[in-house]
């Protein structure tokens, strides 16, 4: 399953040049994660309410050729990795027409507790877990 989430550059997301900060990139890969978590079925929100946080534990970010001001943009998500404790999304930022990516990344995040422990998400909340085993290529 991927999700093609649409984001038209503002310029409050560019530097002095008319560039997107770089760090406006992962900001968009939360839009895009959030946006596939809700095409499944399964929002973050009620995936909090059970009681499971997704912690960002790591963070890649490529950039291939800048983004401008008004630019429209589609960035696309997907689960690349699954395990019980660990989920690993990853990103892929077009500009609108295109096929090749400007920017590429993916994030890793933890599955715990509301205590920010680990859990088996397998183990108790299988139906949740087979939801994210749909969210995957």
């Amino acid at each position: 399953m991927i999700s093609k989430s649409i984001v038209n550059v503002r310029y409050a997301e560019t530097d002095k040049m008319g560039i997107v900060h770089h760090s406006v990139y992962p900001i968009w890969y939360e839009l895009a994660r959030t946006d596939l978590s809700k095409q499944a079925g399964f929002s973050y929100a009620k995936m909090e309410e059970v009681g499971i946080m997704t912690p960002l534990v790591e963070l890649n970010c490529k950039y291939y050729s800048p983004a401008y001001y008004d630019d429209d943009l589609i960035v696309t998500a997907t689960v690349s990795k699954l395990s019980p404790v660990k989920i690993v999304f990853s990103y892929e930022v077009y500009r609108e027409g295109s096929d090749k990516p400007i920017n590429t990344g993916y994030t890793v995040h933890a599955l715990v507790n509301k205590e920010m422990n680990p859990i088996n998400t397998k183990k108790l909340y299988p139906e949740i877990y087979s939801i994210m085993e749909k969210m995957m290529n």
